[in-house]
Parts: structure tokens; C-alpha cells; sequence
């Protein structure tokens, strides 16, 4: 039995560690419209700074339950940190866009792994009317690096340049994989699994080609092959794959997962959620450095009073899930992200900074009694030999939601904006345009989540599954 001491060090690698990956992976929105300029790329091959690393996780996360299933706690921290740490140094050195992108996802492999590990680890470490605080505190560590990650990408841009912030990263990743070595502890049961060699080729060309598909939208015509054709591909082979799993006696995800009711709801509530939110992060910095033509310094300014209060939120939203469960705190939370959403369709050329940080600051309030209360009411109710299957699938499908909603909401920014100006290159107001329509479909898509959260169960309702 683990004790009190060894706990909070176990807790505190991984955290570290998740902070690190979460830091790295949002610097890049403030970046992105620096780097289009550099590499002379549109804002739908932009978006595969975020999309490429959706992808691979995308891919990797299938994996994670066999992996955690299979390798100590210990080593399979240290080699995920390590090949994120590789990716890190191989996108701050990349000599064009493609090896950039190739460093993101080099990162997103051992990134893809981190954070269902954490998550299970705290399954394993914590009882069920526990877990929420706990849940919390992985909110801290995940909300805190949105909340330095702007105002610091956008400081470092303007000082120096993009590639510091890989420079930055990098030896504090180094920290992290030598204090993992020294002082992690293996947590939970390995239970040796056979490895699914047919479930792992069919995700991957599945998920993998659906995750394609959308992120190639933004830039692409819908009916083209590399859009529409890496859709159906996807969707055929990722039917096969669940076939295969649902007939396999070592399933490399287990869908008796959707046996639970409030896992199946809060999967779909968190579908629509990250649909609407992760498109939505990419208009905001458009929106201010290509339209309002502010410094990345100051976007990042902007975002981060809400940023910081998200994180804050974070434990106490936590504490208050193990009293009161996620039905009223998830479903307020997503009306107030859906009605800043819906500010944000307001805006024009003349809207001030001060309304957009307001607007911003309100989303980030609404999505911290939203994120961790989800994600902990879906793996509550799942008994602990299933927990790795229910973190990685919960993974997967909110790496496909982001995918999807990201694909969307450009594409009908994009499309909007040049079907507004009349030209065949997207005018100022066009840019307006698209982005006031984008934010539109953005909250109808929140709304349509907190519709499905008054169906969650009250807490006193919830039934808690034995954790053998």
C-alpha cells in the first residue's frame, strides 16, 4: 500500500510532467499567426500545429490501455517523456514547417501516453468520493499552463522568436524524465495483456485517416480525396476495428465500457464540448493579431486572466463535484462557455481588447465546471480493471471531437469569409465575417452539450462501481 508521502511524489512527476505537455501544446496558438508568416502558409496549414498533434495522439491513445496494462508505472513514464523530450528539441531545431511538424508529433507520442497514465494512476490512488479534488488538482496542472502559456508565447515571440518556446521546455523536460528516474513509484497491477496486432494496425489506419480527413478540411475542398476520401477510409476501417474489438478476447480498447450509462453520456457531452471549444481556440489569436493587428504580447495578455481563474477553479470545482457531481456544475458551466461563445459572434473591427478579455475570461469561468467534472463522473462508475480502457477511450474520442470541430469551425470561417468578400482571397471584413459565423456555430454546439448534461445523474443517484 502506497503511503501518504510516496503518493503526493508519485502525484507530483506526473503533474510536472502533464503541465509540461499541456504548456507545449497551447504556446502554439498564440505562435501560429508568426509562424504562417515565416513559412508563408494558409490558416488551414497552420492549424496543423494543433491538428498533427491531435493526430498522433489520436493514434497513440488506443495504445495507452494496453501499455499501462503492460509496462510498470515507472518505465512507461520515462520512455513517454523521453520521446516527447526528443520531439521538443527536433520542432525548436526544425529547419522548415515539415520537420516542425514532424516535432509535434514526435512530442505527441509520448504526450498521447502522459496523460491517460495520470489519469489512471489517480483512479488507482483515490477512492471514488475522492477522486474529485484529485481530478481537480490534474485540472490545476493542465488549466495553469493555458493560463502562462499565452502571455509567454507571446512575450517570447515578439522578444525573440518561436523557437525558444521549444528551447524553454526542453530542459525542464530533462528535469522532469531525471526526478521520474530517481523518485517515481509504480502504482497499480500489470496484468501482461497479449498485444491486439490487428486492433492496433486497424486504429491506427482508422482513426488515423478520419483524423486526417478533418484536418485536412480547413484547407481543402470537402469533396476531394484527401478530405472526403480519408473520411470514408477512416470511417469503413474504424467500423472494422470496433467489429474486431467486440469480437476479441484481449481487446486493445474495451467497449463494454459503454455498458455505463453515465460513461456513455459524458463521452458524448464531451464531444460536443471539444467540437466547439478547440476550433474556437484557434479564431480568437486570428481574430487579434490578423484583424485587430495587436502583438502576440498583448493576445496573450488577453487570455490570460481567464486562464489563471480556470486553473484556480480547478481544485475547488473539484471539491465541489465530490459533494454535489457533475450534473448542475457541468451544465451551468456550459451555458455560461456557450453564452461567451455567442459574445464572441459579436464582435467587429471596432470591438475593444478590454470586451474580448471579458468574453475570454467568462468562457474559461464557464469550461472549469466543465472539463475535470466530466471526464471524472465518466471513469467514476467504471471498476478499475477497466479504468485504463475508459481513460483511453475517453482520450480518443475527445481527440476526434477536436479534430472535427477544429476542421469545421475554419472551414466555416474560411468559406464564409471569402464568400462575403466576393474575391477569390478573404477581405478584412470577410476575415470578421467568418469569424462572427464560426463563434455562432461554435455556442450552438455548447448548447446542444448542455442540453444532453440534464441527463446525468444526480450525485446521490450515481452508482459507483466495486473497484476490484
Amino acid at each position: 500500500m502506497i503511503s501518504n508521502h510516496q503518493r503526493t511524489k508519485v502525484l507530483f512527476i506526473l503533474l510536472f510532467g502533464t503541465f509540461l505537455t499541456a504548456l507545449n501544446q497551447t504556446v502554439m496558438t498564440v505562435a501560429l499567426p508568426t509562424i504562417m508568416r515565416d513559412f508563408h502558409i494558409t490558416a488551414g496549414q497552420g492549424q496543423w500545429l494543433s491538428n498533427g498533434y491531435m493526430l498522433v495522439n489520436g493514434i497513440m491513445i488506443p495504445a495507452t490501455a494496453f501499455l499501462i496494462e503492460r509496462f510498470k508505472t515507472r518505465h512507461l513514464y520515462m520512455f513517454a517523456m523521453f520521446v516527447f523530450t526528443a520531439g521538443t528539441i527536433v520542432a525548436g531545431l526544425a529547419p522548415n514547417y515539415t520537420f516542425l511538424i514532424a516535432g509535434r508529433m514526435i512530442q505527441a507520442i509520448g504526450a498521447g501516453i502522459i496523460a491517460p497514465l495520470l489519469t489512471v494512476v489517480v483512479l488507482n490512488l483515490f477512492p471514488p468520493n475522492r477522486r474529485g479534488i484529485a481530478m481537480g488538482y490534474i485540472g490545476l496542472a493542465m488549466n495553469f499552463a493555458p493560463a502562462i502559456a499565452p502571455t509567454l508565447s507571446g512575450w517570447i515571440v515578439q522578444q525573440y522568436n518561436w523557437r525558444y518556446l521549444f528551447y524553454i521546455v526542453f530542459p525542464l523536460a530533462i528535469i522532469n524524465l531525471i526526478a521520474a528516474y530517481f523518485i517515481l513509484q509504480n502504482v497499480g497491477k500489470q496484468t501482461f495483456p497479449k498485444f491486439n496486432v490487428l486492433g492496433i494496425i486497424l486504429s491506427t489506419i482508422g482513426l488515423g485517416s478520419l483524423l486526417l480527413g478533418f484536418s485536412n478540411a480547413g484547407d481543402t475542398n470537402w469533396m476531394s480525396f484527401n478530405v472526403l476520401g480519408y473520411i470514408l477510409i477512416g470511417t469503413i476501417v474504424t467500423a472494422l476495428f470496433i467489429f474486431q474489438q467486440l469480437r476479441s478476447h484481449t481487446p486493445l480498447l474495451n467497449f463494454s465500457v459503454f455498458k455505463f450509462h453515465s460513461f456513455s453520456l459524458a463521452v458524448i457531452i464531451n464531444f460536443f464540448v471539444m467540437m466547439g471549444l478547440y476550433g474556437g481556440m484557434l479564431l480568437l489569436p486570428i481574430f487579434l493579431q490578423n484583424v485587430k493587428g495587436i502583438s502576440p504580447l498583448i493576445s496573450g495578455l488577453v487570455m490570460l486572466p481567464g486562464a489563471l481563474l480556470m486553473a484556480i477553479l480547478s481544485p475547488i470545482v473539484g471539491g465541489l463535484f465530490d459533494r454535489m457531481g457533475a450534473k448542475i456544475l457541468s451544465c451551468t458551466g456550459l451555458i455560461v462557455v456557450a453564452f461567451g461563445t455567442f459574445l464572441f459572434s459579436l464582435v467587429d473591427a471596432n470591438t475593444s481588447i478590454l470586451y474580448v478579455c471579458l468574453v475570454q475570461t467568462l468562457r474559461s469561468v464557464g469550461l472549469a465546471f466543465v472539463m475535470m467534472p466530466l471526464q471524472t463522473e465518466a471513469l467514476n462508475v467504471l471498476p478499475l480493471k477497466l479504468a485504463a480502457h475508459g481513460s483511453a477511450m475517453y482520450n480518443t474520442i475527445r481527440q476526434i471531437a477536436g479534430s472535427i470541430g477544429t476542421a469545421v469551425l475554419i472551414t466555416v470561417m474560411s468559406r464564409t469569409a471569402i464568400s462575403y468578400s466576393h474575391t477569390a482571397i478573404a477581405t478584412d471584413a470577410g476575415t470578421i465575417h467568418g469569424i462572427k459565423v464560426a463563434y455562432l456555430v461554435s455556442a450552438i454546439l455548447l448548447l446542444v452539450g448542455a442540453f444532453l448534461t440534464l441527463r446525468l445523474k444526480k450525485v446521490k443517484e450515481t452508482v459507483i462501481a466495486e473497484n476490484h
